[in-house]
C-alpha cells in the first residue's frame, strides 16, 4: 500500500504516505466549492508532474555527474469544464546551472520523460519551457 487518504471535513481530506508518516492536506479549490486554503487534488497532479521532472533531473545529474543545485518549477493548472478536469500544465523550469548543450539535451529530455508525464493522459497538455539563468557552454 501506498497511502491512505481519510475525508476530514469541510471537502478536505488527509492524505498519509504508508512508509514514512509524511502527511499533505487537501481541499477543493474555490472554483469547485472549496476554500482554496490547501492544495487540491488537481493541484497535486500538476505540482507531481514538477516533481517528477525535478527528481529524475536529480538521478540523471548524479549518474552522469551533471552539476544539479540551483533548479526549481513553477507550475501553472489549466482546469477546463464538461467534464471537469485538468486540460493543461504548464511548467517552466528554471535552471541556474552551466550546462553545455549535450547537457541542456539530456536533462531535457529526461525531464520530458518522467514517470508521471508518461502517465498523464495524451490529451493534457503538457507545456514544459526551460529558462537558463545563466549562458551556456558549447
Amino acid at each position: 500500500m501506498t497511502s491512505n487518504v481519510e475525508y476530514i471535513k469541510n471537502l478536505s481530506t488527509i492524505c498519509t504516505h504508508i512508509k514514512s508518516g509524511s502527511q499533505i492536506l487537501t481541499d477543493a479549490p474555490t472554483d469547485n466549492n472549496g476554500k482554496g486554503e490547501k492544495f487540491s487534488p488537481t493541484d497535486l497532479v500538476a505540482t507531481s508532474l514538477a516533481a517528477c521532472m525535478l527528481t529524475v533531473m536529480g538521478i540523471k545529474a548524479e549518474e552522469d555527474k551533471i552539476h544539479f543545485q540551483n533548479v526549481s518549477a513553477a507550475v501553472e493548472k489549466i482546469m477546463e469544464s464538461n467534464p471537469r478536469r485538468i486540460s493543461e500544465i504548464k511548467i517552466i523550469i528554471s535552471i541556474g546551472e552551466v550546462w553545455s548543450k549535450k547537457e541542456k539535451s539530456i536533462m531535457e529530455r529526461t525531464a520530458r520523460t518522467c514517470p508521471v508525464a508518461k502517465s498523464l493522459n495524451p490529451d493534457l497538455l503538457q507545456e514544459i519551457e526551460f529558462v537558463y539563468t545563466n549562458e551556456s557552454i558549447s
